[in-house]
């Protein structure tokens, strides 16, 4: 038997081995907590071929350092501080830093304390193939951990835990590699931007510099310069603009006193909303009042920037004002602006501009009736920037030189792809090259005395309009995720690779495990023409009690994809598949998504089904869960699932099941209708390419007789045609709804049955009825109809009622406008929220779930997880026991499904700009005059314009006008003199006929559809 000696630690070394602090329960009661620490001598540094630490397979620092930095010719690794890292991130992240890092311990917890975004990025870093960072666990070094010390501060004690630990490589490289003929063993340097931290660093003769000189004395220092945030350079000479200027805002107060004023009610929280129409407005929505916060000028946004979570200050209700109706560009009220200009002695006209500006816009406010006037007030302070990294165009006219061959600094603007971002200042040396390129700009700081906020370049992402660059820079715009699987996710790939199959049925056998052989029902697949990824298959049959048993059979990918492992935690990362015009980006590896879990037609596939027995008036009987095997009879496509409806010569047992469904699905769809269920819409339009990839799921098929294009063009890339058409819809489309909402409103039930406190959910909140109160006063006064918005079975009856017999498209319209009324979806945490707050009022639904898309939707997968415990077929992982855990992930998938959401919508926009420019370019060679002229309705009316929609492209657009006209803000109608007619009155909803360009702002390269009234008169002159 082997010899177990016991030896008890000297009590000098508790205080090292013990870390203490104290924590505040829920309650608030103040408790001490002791923890303590394993100290160990045999940590690894990390360095190839270390003689000295033992078990060194997994290092990845080189052998002698990098040997390419002027100061550190025998070699060198930078460890940096935390603050680098929080600054500093799109350095470290650029593909040009190429050095090791040394990344201890105490950094990263401090990042992840500080940013839990920045820390899931520098954990990214860590992983990355091309990157050479290791993680040195100093806190559980012997030589390196630190207590702190009375009177010490945290920041003090983690500063100084990071020099000790900077001190110790240096000498425990020194004893590894002794010098020898001169030759010294590679340094490592301390990266801090603390001169004080730098001064102790110095003094203890550990190698210390800050990011700039660290930058600046590397072989090419230029492209890496700018990748600087400007928020840790102290050192740079100030600009003009910022040098010496007048204060245009008011301070932001402390955190501290915000959250205090929060929470006593003096101040009010919300996210910042910029106004699309007017730049120099914004709202916040805070639960306090039932209409948004207005904030009205400059001063009283005070820096926000859409999407920041900002304290707002109401002003005394005699200062409250209504929404101006005007339309404020920036771009042409700021074109003439000099991003060096700011000189209390150089003031220029740009700024009297904006002052007469507000100034005019708050006269006409104050005419305004005092019943449409809402909670005004001012931004006091920041809670949290939401600032990340923005696509941008460059402002060709703010360059001081365009000579490709100067690397002079200069001071230019960057203009953001989206139109409620203000204009980001940055200083480059690489300015003439990037003038017509698309760029990556993160802003870093907006001083008071600065009317843009100043940040940093990141990286070119190619040239304006390739296709490359417009995929790329749509994806980054909405954070959308695309990055390679990497090699840990595709191992958790089965390994038989496409040849994997269901195994043959053996009692033995796990997989066949209490799963249901149902491959002998006549289940069909129905989806849009060119669908991929099959995650759904149904099957209706005749029971012998006159009864229909109908079932919704689901991809069991939770198969496949198990928790907490890479794949999991990608696909968790992820949340949705994102389909865009051209191409899918998957949130599963292929492998999966279109094979190994696609119901493809004729193939043995692992499902989870639901299955009702139904009575002929679709009332459920009862309703069962199972894990199955299934063999789909056939994967159709909308249209021929329709054909088969229609076709009354074909008896066999699909149609008969097809029809089946159809039957229930309409009785279905009634009950939901009769319950209040609204059937809203979207301007929605399908994109046709020649590519299988984008085939969303929710997209009609284009090849029916009803789905006209609109205008098409060229791809002359790949030589395809561009053809823009409208969505349409079948009663197939219904048939597949109604059975997908059924199942999903099933497992709802069930897994909230099971797991009350953490069941995954989704609901949709009532909106507040202040958010219809436009949209009524518009249709009483303009159409004579009432919007009754007392419940969801009202509007939707109301809505029902909005027809104008010489216009089919207006209900359409109005369903629209409603639609934007509503507030959106959200999944959540069961136990997270009031039982009577589970509602969906879109689908007057009592609970709601999703559960019918696994391959796309992580949300789906973990109902599924949650639906195999709660029938007792698989146990329920301890993460989703958790209501912290889940409430965490509701976060993130709510958040990406909105930004999913938004790029499809963009990538749509970008190919209808793109067959709208060749199309009018095809017009002008004809002979015709430039641009296309379409149908649209008037939406909104503005002292200086026209809001339209485009019914036919689903295109929103402005048309503008330059001279005064007369405007009727109580009509909503505006009038305009007329060569023929004298004066012509257009009012909201009319139809008029507009001429659409896609024009190029000839100093960002930035295009924008510009939109003229051709009908019933021409704007062209107005």
């Amino acid at each position: 038997m082997a010899d177990i000696t016991i030896r008890k630690r000297p009590r000098n070394e508790a205080v090292v081995t013990q870390r203490k602090f104290f924590k505040k329960t829920a309650r608030g009661k103040v408790i001490k907590v002791i923890r303590e620490r394993y100290l160990r001598d045999d940590i690894y540094c990390g360095v190839v071929g270390c003689r000295l630490c033992a078990d060194g397979t997994t290092a990845v620092l080189p052998t002698s350092g990098d040997m390419t930095h002027r100061d550190f010719p025998c070699g060198h690794y930078i460890l940096p501080d935390t603050n680098i890292f929080l600054t500093q991130m799109d350095l470290f992240e650029s593909n040009r830093f190429v050095f090791p890092i040394v990344l201890l311990q105490t950094v990263m917890e401090e990042v992840r304390h500080r940013s839990l975004p920045l820390y899931n990025r520098l954990k990214a870093l860590v992983k990355s193939e091309d990157k050479q960072v290791w993680v040195f666990y100093n806190e559980f070094r012997h030589e390196t951990a630190v207590i702190r010390e009375e009177d010490e501060t945290p920041n003090d004690r983690n500063d100084r835990s990071i020099r000790e630990g900077a001190k110790w490589y240096n000498s425990h490289l020194h004893l590894a590699r002794p010098p020898i003929r001169g030759q010294k063993p590679p340094q490592v340097v301390l990266l801090t931007e603390d001169a004080g931290n730098r001064e102790k660093a110095l003094s203890a003769n550990i190698p210390c510099m800050s990011t700039r000189e660290y930058i600046e004395r590397t072989q090419k220092p230029a492209p890496l310069l700018d990748l600087l945030a400007a928020a840790g350079s102290e050192e740079i000479e100030p600009t003009k603009a910022t040098g010496a200027r007048a204060v245009l805002y008011a301070d932001h107060l402390p955190t501290v006193v915000l959250l205090t004023g929060v929470n006593a009610g003096r101040l009010h929280q919300g996210h910042f909303n910029a106004n699309s129409y007017n730049y120099l407005e914004g709202t916040v929505l805070v639960s306090t009042f039932t209409k948004p916060v207005l904030l009205v000028g400059r001063e009283n946004m005070n820096r926000a920037v859409h999407g920041d979570i900002v304290a707002v200050e109401i002003l005394p209700e005699s200062e409250w004002k209504s929404p101006g109706d005007e339309v404020v560009d920036a771009e042409s009220m700021l074109k003439n602006d000099d991003v060096e200009s700011g000189d209390e002695n150089d003031e220029n006209d740009t700024n009297d501009t904006l002052v007469q500006a507000r100034e005019s816009r708050a006269v006409r406010e104050s005419a305004h009736a005092p019943a449409e006037k809402q909670p005004t007030g001012r931004v006091v302070g920041i809670i949290k920037r939401n600032w990340r990294a923005y696509v941008c165009h460059i402002d060709a006219s703010s360059l001081t030189s365009t000579s490709t061959s100067s690397l002079s600094l200069q001071t230019i603007f960057a203009s953001p792809v989206s139109r409620l971002l203000p204009r980001i200042r940055i200083r480059t040396r690489q300015a003439p090259s990037l003038v017509g390129q698309k760029i990556l700009v993160t802003p870093d700081r907006w001083d008071r005395t600065s009317r843009y906020p100043d940040g940093h370049f990141v990286r070119a992402l190619g040239k304006v309009e390739s296709k490359e660059a417009e995929q790329e820079s749509l994806l980054l715009e909405f954070d959308v995720p695309y990055r390679p699987f990497g090699k840990a996710i595709l191992d958790c790939l089965p390994v038989e690779g496409d040849a994997w199959t269901v195994p043959p049925k053996n009692d033995g056998n796990a997989v066949w495990r209490d799963r249901e052989d149902l491959r002998d029902l006549v289940v069909c697949s129905i989806d849009p023409p060119g669908c991929q990824d099959i995650d759904d298959a149904l099957h209706a049959r005749l029971l012998p009690n006159g009864n229909i048993e109908a079932g919704v059979h689901i991809a069991d990918v939770s198969h496949f994809v198990h928790p907490d492992t890479p794949m999991d935690v990608e696909a968790a990362s992820r949340g949705t598949t994102v389909y865009l015009a051209d191409k899918r980006v998957d949130m599963l590896p292929s492998l999966l998504g279109t094979n190994l879990c696609s119901l493809r037609a004729g193939v043995e596939r692992l499902a989870f089904s639901v299955i009702w027995e139904l009575t002929e008036d679709a009332n459920i009987v009862n309703v069962r869960f199972t894990k199955s095997v299934i063999s789909s009879k056939a994967a159709l496509e909308y249209s021929e699932a329709q054909m088969r409806l229609d076709d009354s010569t074909l008896a066999d047992p699909l149609t008969v099941s097809i029809r089946l469904l159809n039957s229930l699905a309409k009785k279905l769809k009634a009950k939901r209708m009769a319950a209040g269920a609204l059937d809203l819409a979207s301007p929605e339009v399908r994109i046709n390419l020649a590519s299988p990839e984008s085939s969303d799921p929710l997209v009609a098929p284009s090849d029916l007789p009803d789905s006209s294009t609109l205008s098409g063009s060229k791809d002359e890339e790949k030589g395809e045609t561009i053809g823009v058409m409208q969505k349409a819809l079948l009663a197939t489309n219904s048939l597949v709804e109604e059975f997908m909402l059924l199942a999903n409103i099933s497992v709802a039930m069930r897994i909230n049955e099971a797991f009350p406190q953490t069941a995954v959910l989704r609901r949709h909140m009532a909106p507040p009825k202040t958010n219809f109160e436009k949209l009524q006063d518009m249709l009483t006064k303009r159409k004579g109809f009432t919007l009754d918005v007392s419940d969801s079975g009202a509007l939707a009856a109301s809505l029902d009622r909005c027809v104008d017999p010489q216009s089919p498209a207006f209900n359409t319209l109005v369903r629209i406008m409603a639609t934007r009324c509503m507030t959106s979806a959200e999944y959540f945490c069961a136990g997270s929220v009031s039982r009577d707050t589970f509602r969906h009022y879109g689908l007057a639904s009592p609970i709601y779930t999703h559960f019918t898309s696994p391959i796309r939707r992580y949300a789906d997968v973990l109902a599924h997880r949650q639906l195999a415990a709660a029938i007792a077929h698989t146990p329920l992982h301890p993460s989703l026991h958790s209501k912290v855990h889940v409430e965490r992930i509701m976060d993130v998938l709510n958040r990406r499904h909105r930004m999913a959401q938004m790029a499809s919508r963009a990538s749509v926009e970008f190919y209808v700009g793109l067959a709208l420019r060749e199309r009018g370019e095809v017009l002008a060679k004809s002979g015709k005059a430039g641009g296309v002229v379409e149908e649209a309705f008037v939406i909104r009316t503005f002292r200086n314009g026209l809001g339209v929609f485009v019914f036919e492209l689903g295109l929103e657009g402005l048309v503008m006008f330059k001279q005064d006209v007369r405007f009727d803000a109580e009509d909503y109608t505006v009038t305009l003199p007329s060569p023929t007619a004298g004066e012509v009155t257009i009012a909201l909803f009319d139809k008029v006929k507009v001429k659409i360009d896609v024009e190029k702002d000839k100093n960002t390269q930035r295009g924008r559809v510009k939109m003229t009234l051709v009908s019933p008169v021409d704007s062209s002159g107005l």
